[in-house]
């Protein structure tokens, strides 16, 4: 079988056919195994891995996908220990990646990513590229007829609002209530103590749970925990609490990327570039709205987006 004869052999088979040139030119042999682009299991995971290889696909980078492999440990696992090159990541992660989780950089968007760039290349030689202008982190929304009867547009009316017993029933994971970075963060930041048997906990940080939750009054519940990009905010009529003083970790997506990878094919770098700066928290809601409220493949709302970017102006 072809599997089994040495490269070099087959170069020689197919020489004198004329093949060579067209194997030698192939991206893939040219240049070693493919880029292998992988995802963390959430739903904005899919839609950022999906446009990270198909831009690659459209520089004639030969990929291998690995969409949707799993929790974020599992996908830096895979990267650090060389199973997969590149896939989206958030800034804010690395306070726990690399044990910072009291750092203030963590809190403004600039700062965490210089800061996450810079600790990954020098400890694993990991690239972070261009971030998207979007804060995909915790929040709590309202639901949206409570929030407007009674002004609740931020934390700090978020926390009058609990300290002078409105009736606020909140449904969020169990990670949201015990993690110190999470509803704790908001406590202390705006001084309130949020009770806790008024809180339905969800054994998964799955927020269309939360979100349907609040929506739907299950319960008597009528705030939830959110992500920042969360595609039915809106759809469910939601208000979200302004964080106006930074209690939570700043969590913008970009694509870490293996150095050795990057220097195999430099060009990632400026065909992602574009793309990423492009995803405000606007642009981000609507496309994953597109798949967890209209249902499409996460690949076919990507594409679109891209085909759309690329036919701007300037794009």
């Amino acid at each position: 079988m072809i599997g089994k004869i040495r490269v070099s052999r087959v170069f020689r088979l197919l020489a004198p056919l004329g093949i060579l040139v067209a194997l030698s030119s192939t991206p893939g042999l040219a240049h070693g195994h493919p880029i292998v682009v992988a995802s963390k299991a959430d739903t904005e995971g899919a839609l950022l891995g999906s446009m990270i290889a198909l831009v690659l696909e459209r520089e004639g980078i030969p990929v291998e996908t690995r969409l949707q492999l799993g929790p974020t440990q599992q996908v830096r696992k895979a990267i650090l220990q060389g199973d997969i090159d590149i896939y989206p990541e958030y800034t804010g992660n690395g306070a726990f990646f690399h044990g910072l989780e009291s750092e203030p950089a963590w809190r403004a968007p600039a700062s965490a990513y210089e800061l996450v760039k810079r600790l990954d290349a020098e400890r694993h030689r990991l690239a972070w590229l261009e971030r998207a202008p979007a804060n995909n982190t915790w929040l709590i929304a309202v639901r949206g007829d409570l929030a407007r009867r009674s002004n609740l547009t931020t934390m700090d009316d978020f926390a009058q609002a609990v300290r002078t017993s409105m009736n606020l029933r909140l449904a969020a994971s169990t990670e949201f209530v015990e993690s110190p970075a999470a509803l704790a963060s908001f406590e202390t930041t705006y001084g309130f103590r949020f009770p806790r048997d008024r809180i339905a906990v969800q054994p998964t940080g799955n927020t269309m749970t939360t979100m349907r939750a609040a929506a739907q009054s299950i319960g008597g519940v009528n705030a939830a925990m959110v992500y920042g990009t969360d595609g039915a905010i809106a759809t469910l009529d939601l208000v979200v609490m302004k964080d106006t003083k930074g209690a939570q970790i700043v969590y913008e997506p970009a694509p870490a990327v293996r150095t050795e990878a990057l220097e195999r094919f430099p060009r990632i770098s400026k065909a992602l570039s574009g793309v990423f700066a492009s995803l405000s928290t606007a642009k981000l809601q609507a496309l994953n709205a597109e798949i967890v409220v209209d249902e499409r493949p996460a690949r076919d709302v990507a594409e679109r987006y891209l085909n759309q970017l690329h036919h701007r102006p300037g794009g």
